[in-house]
């Protein structure tokens, strides 16, 4: 996206950048806790020095805007606010930031993107130029649709941006052939696996994962103990066992199951008791059920970004349905053999142009193995 430009000198671009880098690093602070708002931060330059930070806070309120203007104070006065995502303009249960933004006497505003969200859609720009503040848009755009794909996802798409994760060996392996699956990674890796967590609106595995592994589905680094995802099961039939540690302390960690309107009454009201939340989705005609359904039903109730962490089968079923927005995998140096349960099972491909293929955004060493994050091409 082309910047509109105003009046900035060289050296201010060059603050610009800098100032709007790091508002893109607040912005990243909120992800997984703000749900269904974006997270946006901002930052406050006046004489080149920054005078207030923020960003959205837990539960999407205060806003990132709020939040530098109250630590900014009386020098928010004819400073320069940096703002990775447009300023809202509309009343929800906080006021507007534009209106924050004017009578904080800001002069100047930078936007990395403007926000899509029928609400605002370049009118928190107008309402800014309207009362005679200078008005930036497009600085660093790129990296700030990546840091809200999530967001732009639900509003463009109605439903939440999918990561898959996955952490194999060498060949594609994420278990021997009699299942022996921990560890593949080490733990550095697994650190950032749950780190992961911390930064997704909700985690979603299928019953299979369910019934071999018993996971917990939490974030369990130390401090982010709170921010662990909603837990989201595929179970047509409700077949988890209600001893299961994702039934059991559902309570204490919001699970919510998918599963199809057929499903048993008893199971049901099994589950209920347990504090589980229930959704009904369609199925396939194999009695599948729907992803694409199923992705839906999460955009309704605010889900923005969501992991997959379960199940070779699991992984295919999003891959058939063309549902895989990111890729996160984890190569550990080891090999397993042919006879190890692949990362992801049959793809039923006629031809190699129908294999789903990616972009790579990154690569980096985490201790012995290797981190890759993918980005699906467009069809």
């Amino acid at each position: 996206m082309a910047i509109e430009s105003g009046t900035a000198s060289p050296s201010d671009r060059h603050l610009d950048l800098d100032a709007m880098r790091a508002a893109l690093a607040l912005a990243r602070r909120g992800l997984g806790t703000v749900w269904p708002n974006p997270s946006v931060g901002c930052v406050i330059v006046s004489d080149g020095r920054v005078v207030g930070r923020g960003w959205t806070q837990p539960g999407g309120r205060p806003h990132g805007e709020t939040e530098a203007l109250r630590r900014a104070g009386e020098a928010a006065l004819g400073a320069t606010a940096h703002v990775s995502l447009e300023p809202c303009c509309h009343w929800g249960q906080t006021p507007p930031c534009v209106d924050a933004l004017i009578t904080a006497g800001v002069r100047r505003v930078v936007v990395a993107l403007e926000d899509p969200d029928p609400r605002v859609a370049g009118e928190g720009l107008r309402r800014l130029r309207a009362a005679g503040l200078e008005v930036e848009v497009g600085l660093c755009a790129e990296e700030a649709a990546e840091v809200n794909a999530g967001f732009l996802s639900r509003l463009q798409l109605g439903r939440p941006l999918v990561t898959l994760k996955f952490a194999t060996s060498l060949d594609g392996r994420i278990a021997t052939a009699s299942g022996e699956s921990q560890w593949i990674s080490g733990p550095p890796a697994r650190e950032r696996a749950h780190a992961l967590r911390a930064s997704h609106d909700a985690i979603m595995v299928g019953t299979g994962t369910v019934i071999a592994d018993d996971p917990q589905l939490t974030c369990r680094l130390p401090g982010l103990d709170q921010r662990s995802p909603v837990r989201v099961i595929i179970d047509r039939h409700l077949r988890i066992p209600p001893a299961a540690r994702l039934i059991a302390d559902a309570r204490r960690v919001p699970t919510w199951v998918l599963t199809l309107r057929s499903a048993d009454p008893r199971r049901r009201a099994t589950f209920l008791a347990n504090h589980v939340t229930l959704i009904d989705v369609d199925h396939h005609r194999e009695g599948q059920v729907d992803l694409a359904a199923a992705l839906r039903a999460l955009g309704e109730r605010g889900i923005t970004r969501l992991l997959v962490e379960g199940g070779a089968g699991l992984a295919a079923a999003f891959f058939r349905a063309r549902l895989v927005d990111r890729l996160i995998w984890v190569h550990a140096p080891l090999a397993i053999g042919g006879d190890g349960i692949p990362a992801i099972a049959e793809l039923d491909l006629g031809i190699l142009a129908d294999a789903p293929a990616f972009e790579r955004l990154s690569t980096e060493p985490i201790g012995d193995d290797v981190l890759t994050t993918f980005r699906a091409r467009p069809i």
